[in-house]
This record gives C-alpha cells, structure tokens and sequence, in this order.
C-alpha cells in the first residue's frame, strides 16, 4: 500500500519551499525532500544504535551527492557515472555541515550520518540552500537528540534592493552573494561573496537575511509537531566535574607560567605536554582509563584558563592586545620562472601563493548542475603537514583544503579583470608552509600578491584577517587576527576580505549556538581596520600590479574572424592549426563567435602567426594588390594564389604590358607575381590582372583594359566552364568539378 506522504510549506520571500516526507527511505532516522520551483533535495539522518568505543569526540559526518540525472545530464567521465564528489559537492556538504554541527551534545558518541542528494534541478534555483534546509527537517523529525531546526537561506542584492533565495538568472545581477542558516534566535553560519559591500550594508543583509528564515524554521517545528519521531535517549560521556576541579587545581599555575613565558607556538606546545605528562603520572599512575580522563580534563583545564586570561584580564596566549595584528613581513617574486608569486608571512602563518597564466581553452569545465559551464579563474590551497611539524599521509586534497581554496577564490574574483580586457585564464596555488591560524586569509594576501607580481590588472588588492569570540553568558570579546590556539579554544572563526573600498567575502565557523547581528556588526568593523592595516603592509612591497608581463609568461592577443572562416584556421582534421603552431611557437585558440586568442612568448612569433591567420580568413578586394604565387597554368592564363587557399585567374591578355604568346612566356608554376583584383563574380571566380600592376591603373581603368583585351565582361563571364575563366577558393572548384594542384583535399574549412 502506498504511504502517505506529508507536505508542509515555508513562504520565503514570496516563494514556497515545500517539505514532505512520509514516502520515501522510511528505515532511515528521519528523511525529507525539500523543493524550490523544480528543485528538488532529499536528505535522510541516522544514527547508531550504540556508542562508538574508544571515541573522545562527537562522532557526525555529513555528505552531499550531486546526481547529474537531477538535470537531464550524463556525467562527463569515462565511466558516466558520478565519481568522487566533485568541488561543488563538497563545498555543499560543508555548507550543511557547518550549522547543524554545534546544535549537538558533544558529549554524544552515537554516529550520526547525514547523507542528501540531488532529486530535481531546474538550473534556475540553486540547490545548496535546499541541502541545508533538507538536513535540518530530517534531523528534526528523526529520533536523534538535535538542539535545531535551523533554516537558510541566499540573499542577493540587486538594485540596492535585497531579495530572497534568487535565481542563477538574478544572481548574474546581484553585487551579493550571501547565504546564512540560524536558528530563530541567532544566525550559526555565513558564506558570502560580494563586490566590494560596506559593512553598514553587510549587517542589514545578515539581519534581512535572518528574517527571512524565520518561516522555515516555523514549518520545521510544524513537521516535528505533527510527525516527528520521539526523540532517542542516548549517554553523554561527561567528564566529572570534580575530576576537572582537581586536574584544575593542580596545572593552574603550571599554565599561567606557560602561557606568561615568551614562546613560539612549539614551545608552548611542548610545555604543555611536560606538564600533561607530569600531572597525568601523579594522578592516574598505570591506571590507563583514568589517565584517558586526566588527558581530558587537563585539555578543558587549559580551555578554561585561556578562556578566562582573553575575557577577564585581556590577556591573549602570545601577548598581544585584543586588536593587535601579529608582526607581517612580504615579497614578491619568490619563483624566477612561475608567472607570479608572492609570498605573506604573518606571526608564524605563512603562504607562498604561485600564479599561472593559460589561454581561454585553458578554463576549467564545470560538469555540474548549475548554468555555469566553465571558469577562468582558479584558485587551490594545499596544508602539508609539515606546515604544523607534523608527519601525516597525503592522500589528496582534503574537504578543508578545498573550502579554504574556494573561500580564497571567492575573495578575489570581484577585482579579477573581465576576459576583454585581459584575455587569461588564471591559476593560483596557495602552498601553505607554516600554520598557526589564519592560514586561508594568509592565501588571499598571498595571492594579491602574486597577481600584482604578474602583471594581472586587478582592480583593488584584497587582504583578509580571521576573527575570534570568547563568549561566557552575555560577556564577550572579539579577538583580531586569531592564533590556532585562539580558534581551537574560541567560539567562532570569523574570515573577513575585501579590499579598501568593502567586503569582498566572509566565512563564519561558529561552535556556539549563534552570535547576534550586534556582536557581528563589532567583529565587522575591527576586520575592516585591521583589513586596511594589511593593505599597507602588501602596498609598501608592491603598490600597483607590473606594467608588463615577465619575458617568459605568454602574450595574448585576440582577433577577431568571420565565423565562417574558422574552417579555414583549423584545416582539415586540425593540420592547418597543428601547423600555426609549430611554426610560429604560439598557442592559438579559436572560440565559436570567431574571436582567435594567440599566445605567444615574444612579439615577433605572436605577429607572424597573426598575420598567418588574418592571410587565411581574408576576403578578396576589387581593386586591391596581391603579391602571389602561380600555382596552374593553361594556354588562355595563369592561376595564382593570393591568399592561403584563395586564388584567381589573369588571362594572357592582361599578363604583360605587350603581346604574350605563351603564358610561359611570363610565367612559369612558382613564380611569385603581383596582380590587382580586377573581378569577383557571384559565384566567388576571381579575375586579376598583372598589365594593371605595371601600367598602375586605377580599378576602372583596369577593368576597361580588360573587357578591351579579351572580349569578356571582367568579374562576369557567360557562365562558362571555370577552367576557362577565373579562380576563387580551391575548395569551392574542387567540388564543382575543378582539381586543384596537388590532387588531395584542399578544404580549408572543414573543422
């Protein structure tokens, strides 16, 4: 018997989200589709029957699938099916990750798997916000303990007015991006890309932003009410109080004198563990299960002093004030023969970013479910684990790695020049050589600098600087460019860039249960001084990007061909091309509106190949002069080619200033001979005259020379048999029945 499914509706900016769920995956926790016009997300949430063993932290993993069948498309890989999630999926997976995480008990040790897929994709709705909203519903209705529902939505800015959940069509309008979840109360997460926003127009988005999701959140607490799963009770694994009072007691001072003695961050690190190492021998002995609790209580011990120094005595692990940027030092040039480089240093956080410049072909393509189908900027972060003195196995980017890239990415795009200006395609890669927090915003600064280094006209340079929260009750600080110990012992990572002018992006991590828009307005404006503060210190090492590319980076020029002649760069199975190539040492891209990209290392190669190109798209002109090559002789005239694949007839009678005999009188096949065009007909035969050249008479008196000389209507004929009139491309007689002078296939159109 078919189930009966159960639908329920959000009103979010005058468009329905629909929730249902009753039909499908009824064995897992809790399962919902969310829609959106024709967008359509699923979402189901498990968990464990038992404990996992052995676990000291909240087991949760959340995944994201993105299924090309959801828009009518099969995947591009050789075996046609999804492979390992794509950059997009991951980043999706991320974004639902990232709000639902801190609404958990930590102290829980049930597994929880949140899996969502792709249903539907119209390609007119997004479906990132849909996977947040789709995983919040399933969790509330399941038997798993959750503190939500939480609700998300996009916000877009489009003729200074804000709108709700816009389409790809809209966002292509939008100097916003922005996409925030919260619970009714507070707002948990913010990723955000704009251009150049100013923070007073950043918090009225966030706060219209929060508004919106209030509807969502009702329909979820709806859905709960009605057909929610009691809720399963499952053991917390707290660490008694007094176990952590004692551990407290006695490593108090031990880490005051820690944190107080200058240091480094492995100095620091390995006071820690001597005095870890000590205490868990006094108090646990051989004991190992009380020495696992000794362990944990010495890591909450350390939280709860680090915590109290920064929020009751403005004390932070290295020092410095709350506001106060870590010493920064930076240079350009790093690499001789990459195409850019800069390198940024800041405290012990340091990133060398690389820059590559590519042709247009060299854009990466997109297979995914979004109108977008390539892009022409590319940025990649990599974090060995060299980069914090550790030995790890590398096993490919992880989803960190990826999220930090594309954060990186979305900062500077706003300030990348449009293709017609500067027709590259360009790659970033932030290497990552030291850690100790802010290592993403350190990409961004890094990769300002590279750019600037290449000769990349960006229109602003971009710095970024992460900020902390310690927050106890309603007593809160806002830290400044924060340390790792900083982000691991805080409440939120805070990730603001822009340039002088606005936000370019934001990211917000948050292990609370959501800061209000006052504290963000606070940790928005000390970002934008200490934002500034950066912007000198990258202005003071390169102020303007470089006039020129380095000698070895390739030029790009366009031009700019008829459509149809593109047939005629390529050549027959791409000789003509392969050959452009290999003798004139460029790269040569053709785009389907005719436009030609050349690359090349000097001037020289570039301005042969482009005039190669230009000789085999032109067009013949009445009148006009050519120096050409005599490529068939008959007894009435000789055929010459004028242009690459182009040539036309001169009849014995217009050959020479006097009487010709025999063509070979004049000519032979080899011979290079100047002409003018005197006649084109409506079937593209070329007449030309080389009397005209030598008398130096103008079109019209050319074109009475020689209606005088051979009895014929120049640029006309009778229709007759070609071989015995002009010329035109070989191609074209080739299929009417003419043979050109090698005998093979002459068709320099064909593709």
């Amino acid at each position: 018997m078919k189930p009966e499914a159960k639908q329920f509706t959000a009103l979010v900016g005058g468009k329905s989200i629909i929730f249902e769920t009753g039909k499908l995956a009824l064995q897992a926790g809790g399962s919902v589709t969310v829609r959106l016009g024709d967008t359509i997300v699923f979402s189901a949430a498990t968990m464990s029957s038992e404990p996992k063993e052995n676990q000291d932290f909240f087991p949760l993993t959340v995944e994201y699938e993105e299924r090309m069948y959801a828009g009518g498309k099969i995947p591009g890989s050789f075996f046609r099916r999804e492979g390992k999630p794509s950059t997009e999926a991951i980043l999706v997976a991320r974004l639902t990750d990232r709000p639902i995480r801190p609404l958990f008990s930590h102290s829980m040790r049930n597994e929880v798997q949140v899996i969502s897929f792709s249903v539907s994709a119209d390609l007119e709705n997004p479906l990132d916000i849909l996977a947040i909203n789709s995983a919040s519903a399933a969790l509330c209705i399941s038997d798993i303990p959750w503190g939500g529902p939480v609700g998300a939505v996009r916000v877009g800015r489009i003729d200074g007015q804000f709108v709700t959940n816009p389409t790809f069509a809209e966002m292509e309008d939008s100097d916003l991006d922005l996409r925030l979840a919260g619970t009714r109360d507070a707002i948990l997460m913010v990723e955000c890309g704009s251009k150049e926003i100013p923070e007073d127009v950043m918090i009225e988005a966030l706060q219209f932003g929060h508004d919106a999701i209030q509807p969502l959140v009702d329909a979820q607490e709806k859905m709960a009410a009605e057909v929610g799963k009691a809720k399963r009770v499952v053991p917390l694994f707290d660490l008694d109080e007094s176990i952590i009072k004692d551990v407290f007691e006695k490593v108090n001072n031990g880490l005051e004198a820690a944190l107080d003695a200058p240091h480094t961050k492995a100095e620091l690190n390995e006071a820690l563990k001597e005095l870890e190492v000590k205490t868990v021998a006094e108090l646990a002995g051989d004991d190992e299960e009380k020495s696992s609790e000794i362990q944990e209580a010495f890591e909450e011990a350390y939280k709860r002093v680090v915590r109290d120094r920064i929020l009751n005595r403005n004390i932070r692990p290295d020092g410095r004030k709350l506001t106060e940027i870590r010493p920064i030092w930076c240079e350009v040039g790093t690499s001789p023969r990459a195409h850019g480089s800069g390198l940024f240093t800041r405290g012990e956080t340091q990133v060398l970013t690389l820059a590559t410049l590519g042709t247009p072909k060299e854009a990466q393509e997109l297979d995914t479910l979004s109108p977008a189908d390539s892009k022409r900027y590319i940025h990649h972060y990599n974090f060995p684990p060299y980069s914090t003195g550790e030995v790890k196995n590398m096993r490919g980017q992880s989803r960190r790695e990826i999220g930090h890239g594309a954060l990186a990415e979305r900062a500077l795009e706003p300030v990348i020049p449009a293709e017609d200006v500067f027709p590259y395609t360009m790659r970033l890669v932030s290497e990552v050589l030291s850690s100790n927090g802010s290592s993403s915003m350190a990409s961004v600064c890094g990769s300002t600098l590279a750019l600037m280094d290449t000769g990349v006209p960006i229109k602003a340079p971009v710095a970024g600087v992460a900020m902390g929260l310690i927050k106890e009750g309603d007593s809160y600080v806002i830290l400044t460019d924060i340390q790792g110990a900083e982000d691991h012992l805080g409440d939120m990572d805070f990730k603001v860039a822009g340039t002088e002018a606005g936000i370019t992006a934001l990211q917000m991590d948050i292990k609370i249960k959501g800061i209000t828009p006052e504290i963000m307005a606070k940790a928005l404006e000390q970002a934008r001084i200490a934002r500034n503060d950066i912007l000198g210190k990258i202005l003071e090492v390169i102020p303007a990007p470089r006039p020129q590319l380095k000698a070895h980076t390739p030029r790009i020029t366009t031009v700019k061909v008829p459509v149809d002649k593109i047939g005629a760069i390529i050549g027959p199975g791409g000789k003509m091309i392969r050959a452009l190539q290999e003798e004139t040492n460029t790269k040569i891209d053709i785009m389907d509106d005719g436009t030609v990209f050349i690359a090349a290392t000097n001037g020289v190669d570039e301005a042969n190949a482009r005039d190669r190109i230009l000789g085999l798209t032109e067009t013949p002109e009445l009148g006009r002069i050519y120096t050409g090559k005599v490529v068939r002789t008959t007894d009435f005239g000789a055929f010459i080619e004028i242009l690459p694949g182009v040539d036309g007839m001169v009849h014995i009678s217009q050959l020479d200033s006097e009487r010709v005999n025999s063509v070979e009188d004049v000519v032979q096949v080899g011979d290079e001979a100047t002409v003018m065009v005197t006649g084109i007909d409506d079937s593209g035969k070329i007449r030309l005259s080389r009397q005209a050249v030598l008398e130096g008479w103008s079109l019209e008196e050319a074109v009475e020379k020689d209606r005088k000389g051979s009895g014929k209507p120049s640029g006309g004929g009778n229709g007759g048999n070609r071989s015995s009139f002009g010329g035109g491309r070989r191609d074209d007689r080739r299929g009417s029945g003419g043979h050109d002078r090698s005998g093979g296939d002459r068709n320099r159109n064909r593709r």
